[in-house]
């Protein structure tokens, strides 16, 4: 073999990469300490791009198709290398390859909770996760930022690098989005849509690449704002609180029991002090008259100039329909005024008014 034949093996003359793998992002072409010929031809394919790099300086960038290396074709490399006189002889660089297809289905996930300002629950930590789909866009920024001089830079190394950034950018487009904790759960695919904006340019501009689809899946709030929510969709459920008083109440009746009876109470007290309200209505100036004293009616003497009636604990019961037990517990916990007079309790009908009235 003539020296010159040797020298021609010695130097590459065709440039090319076929990506097999699916999951590769950046190659960097193996020289192995063999110089790229003045004139060789590099190949770069559809959904690849490829970077040269010199003396640790980024050089040119090829886009798919056919190119000769020669000084003319690349005038970044032939300043950095001092062809520019026209220095026809070998060069050695790095050739690095990026994959500048769409990855789909990539995950992320808050590996810890995010906290948040919201305008219901004040202060709250919410755990997020779903999927997203990039592609490189900035071939320079991209080796200097994410890969590196990295031989084979895979899509796992990839995920492992960016999974907290990703999350970072998330937390803060989530915070400037300001969607209130009670309306994520229903607004996913709208909540990905409207990050989007606000997560592309920083990923652009810090990693070189570009988010074409972020999916929230899932945003889970502590147990206690999940039973907060609770309550308030169950207050939403109820709707009328009259017709659910006397559903509840029927379905009491219905059960039987000495259980179905105890649960029945409240229900029974509620209507008790709602046809009472409706009594002490028709006893306002201008509405209706007022009815004549129940039967039996303590009254403060027929002589007294100001009226007033009283009542005992079984009048007051049958007023309010409840049982003389309540209004006893009712006087006692100071709810309902009443007096002592020896062993009888006596009630003015202005203090159940007031009581009826909240007051």
């Amino acid at each position: 073999m003539s020296i010159l034949n040797f020298i021609r093996k010695e130097l590459i003359e065709i440039i090319e990469w076929t990506d097999d793998s699916r999951d590769t992002l950046a190659y960097r072409w193996p020289d192995e300490d063999r110089q790229i010929k003045n004139g060789a031809q590099l190949i770069v394919r559809e959904s690849q791009v490829v970077q040269f790099v010199a003396a640790g300086q980024y050089a040119d960038l090829f886009a798919p198709g056919k190119h000769t290396l020669s000084t003319e074709n690349i005038p970044v490399l032939s300043t950095i290398l001092g062809w520019k006189y026209g220095f026809e002889s070998p060069f050695k660089c790095d050739v690095y390859f990026l994959n500048t297809r769409l990855f789909t289905g990539n995950k992320w996930g808050t590996a810890n909770p995010v906290m948040l300002r919201d305008a219901d629950f004040g202060m709250v930590r919410l755990r997020a996760f779903g999927t997203y789909d990039f592609r490189i866009v900035d071939a320079p920024k991209f080796l200097k930022e994410v890969a590196g001089t990295d031989h084979n830079f895979r899509l796992d190394e990839f995920a492992e690098t960016m999974r907290s950034r990703i999350v970072s950018v998330f937390s803060e487009a989530l915070a400037r989005a300001g969607v209130p904790a009670l309306e994520v759960a229903a607004r996913y695919s709208e909540l990905g849509d409207a990050l989007l904006p606000i997560i592309n340019p920083v990923m652009t501009d810090k990693y070189g690449i570009e988010i074409t689809a972020f999916v929230v899946e899932n945003v889970s709030v502590p147990a206690e704002v999940e039973q907060a929510i609770d309550k308030r969709s169950s207050m939403g459920a109820v709707g009328n609180l009259n017709d659910f008083v006397k559903y509840q109440m029927g379905k009491g009746m219905g059960e039987g029991g000495e259980g179905a009876a105890a649960a029945a109470v409240p229900a029974q007290m509620a209507m008790g002090f709602g046809m009472a309200q409706e009594m002490m209505k028709s006893m306002q100036p201008g509405v209706q008259a007022a009815p004549p004293p129940l039967p039996g009616a303590v009254s403060a003497g027929a002589a007294a100039d100001n009226g007033l009636e009283v009542l005992n604990p079984e009048q007051a019961a049958q007023i309010l329909s409840v049982s003389v037990e309540d209004v006893l517990a009712a006087i006692a916990a100071g709810e309902l005024k009443a007096r002592r007079i020896g062993s009888a309790t006596r009630i003015a009908r202005s203090a159940l008014e007031a009581f009826l009235r909240g007051e």
